[in-house]
């Protein structure tokens, strides 16, 4: 009976862990590495064909975005995930798999210029529809076997997201039975819409996410008058307040706050403000959080359905549609607030919003979410200067921060309570999702209250039945940050390339195929390094 973990070891994304038991095995989460955290994604460390069954904990792309992945690879097993994670990973996986095809349509339109081989999206529209196929949902506290006499599983609410949660697993290997619980990620408190995380009592052994473990968060009605007063102070100046924010939760989040901020006149200088939601994956999740949410919602939300107001509509809200009515948005110099994807500000409609406002003092850049380290989004809050975008050098001048009360993990203090929960103590805390230094801080925190608990490295493998480390694993390869537009070395490799292309244009004796050559590849490198 063995735990291997393949994904968020000492890092933030890509969730990925494997347990066997009997014989068989069961991958809890597949995600997609992002942010400095990202490696080759297309390399799965195990052989899908191996793999039994599958448990989802919740639909963001870092747990879920590799899924399609493994079905293309050969998995043609059951996923098992809660009823409104498969409408959420419905949406999700597909618009996904749009981003993985335009992706490899873009590298291979540059790379052909550089005689590079074409490249193939990690997977298409068709490997996330079969996926599709394979999801099996279920409620909360509903017991399966999806094993049977090997494994029992049971979801119970994180808080995080909707329909996310953590996996409770029950394991029987010769006659010997431990349970092991998988917190995905547990939500904080005191959200709109979903309920505080729920409570889990017993487990020989925990996997715990740690993304916040080093700090507290501001509380929900700070979080509100300080976004009020963002959006007061810039549309009150003449700038556009632009949020980068994951098109799944977090932005149906903002639509509720935002709707108490009018209904409660907290913006004197802007009472009647336009609200711009410029994410077709937004559109379709807010659709979908407004639908049969029995069980899921907290009792404030429902009081507001019971009272029949919609829990996201209010005047001056815009639903854009189209690529047109989106490049529309900037053309219109009327003040207004503008969400869109991506959260990290690394693929999406967002950068063009901040190709056109970065540059002006008057807007504001408010971030509502986690930014992994590498991502544009972590860029702009360490206070870079400058980025490209586009192919064009835009001056960072607008207001960056960063709001935290809205966040959907649990600070410190909520995670201490969550595993504080259990008792007995389970035998050993296992601390993933998070920076590595968070994760070794947190760790240490649990070591302090008298838990055993470490932080895995990559590829470790823990007996579950011995209680003992097997394999130690590897520090994961961490990505570097990619170079500002204002740094030497990006300037350098820019101008070496220039002055190469413009002496190539003088050549008399004609264009030198192996300099060409070159040049394109410099070209090229430019070009990905921009991105």
């Amino acid at each position: 009976m063995k735990l291997t973990f393949f994904g968020a070891a000492k890092a933030v994304t890509g969730s990925c862990h494997c347990v066997e038991c009997g014989g068989k095995r069961i991958l809890v989460d597949c995600g997609l590495q992002q942010g400095r955290d990202e490696q080759d994604n297309s390399r799965l460390d195990f052989t899908p064909g191996y793999i039994d069954a599958v448990v989802v904990t919740h639909a963001h792309i870092d747990h879920s975005g590799r899924l399609p992945l493994l079905v293309k690879q050969g998995f043609d097993g059951p996923i098992y995930c809660t009823r409104l994670t498969a409408q959420l990973l419905s949406i999700m996986l597909q618009d996904s798999a749009h981003i993985q095809e335009s992706d490899a349509q873009w590298e291979n339109q540059k790379g052909k210029r550089a005689g590079r081989p074409p490249v193939e999206p990690l997977y298409t529209v068709e490997d996330a529809e079969l996926t599709l196929k394979q999801l099996v949902s279920c409620e909360y506290g509903q017991e399966l076997e999806i094993l049977p006499g090997i494994a029992r599983l049971r979801f119970t609410d994180a808080g995080h997201l909707l329909g996310s949660a953590s996996a409770e697993i029950w394991l029987t290997e010769e006659g010997q039975t431990r349970k092991i619980v998988f917190s995905g990620d547990i939500g904080n408190h005191d959200q709109p819409i979903i309920r505080d995380p729920q409570y889990i009592q017993e487990a020989d052994y925990v996997l715990t996410e740690s993304t916040y473990g080093d700090r507290l968060h501001q509380g929900r009605g700070e979080y509100k008058e300080e976004l009020a007063a963002i959006i007061d102070r810039t549309l009150g100046r003449g700038g556009n307040v632009v949020i980068p924010s994951f098109a799944v939760g977090r932005t149906q989040e903002l639509l509720y706050f935002i709707r108490e901020i009018k209904e409660e006149n907290l913006t004197p200088n802007a009472p009647n403000f336009q609200v711009c939601v410029d994410s077709p994956l937004a559109r379709e999740a807010t659709r979908i959080f407004s639908g049969d949410l029995h069980g899921y919602l907290d009792e404030e939300a429902l009081e507001v359905v019971r009272d029949g107001e919609a829990l996201f509509t209010f005047p001056g809200l815009t639903l854009v549609e189209s690529s047109e009515e989106s490049k529309a948005l900037n053309a219109d110099k009327t003040p207004k607030v503008i969400i869109s994807a991506s959260g990290m500000c690394d693929a999406g409609r967002i950068r063009h919003h901040l190709k056109h406002n970065l540059w002006r003092r008057e807007c504001t850049v408010v971030f509502v979410g986690f930014q992994a380290e590498g991502s544009l989004g972590r860029r702009l809050l360490e206070g870079v200067k400058e980025v490209k975008l586009f192919g064009e050098t835009i001056a960072v001048n607008a207001d960056i921060t960063q709001c935290h009360g809205l966040s959907s993990h649990a600070d410190r203090n909520g995670l201490l309570a969550w595993i504080n929960y259990y008792n007995p103590r389970p035998k050993e805390v296992f601390v993933v999702h998070g920076d590595a230094a968070v994760t070794e801080i947190y760790a240490n925190t649990l070591r302090e209250q008298g838990f055993s608990a470490h932080a895995p490295e990559y590829e470790e493998v823990y007996d579950l039945l011995a209680g003992k480390v097997l394999a130690a694993g590897i520090p994961q390869p961490r990505k570097a940050a990619p170079q500002d537009a204002g740094s030497p070395a990006y300037r350098r490799l820019e101008e070496a390339g220039e002055k190469l292309m413009e002496a190539i244009r003088h050549n008399k004796g004609g264009t030198n195929k192996d300099l060409a050559k070159f040049a394109d590849q410099i070209r090229a490198l430019v070009e990905k390094w921009e991105r």
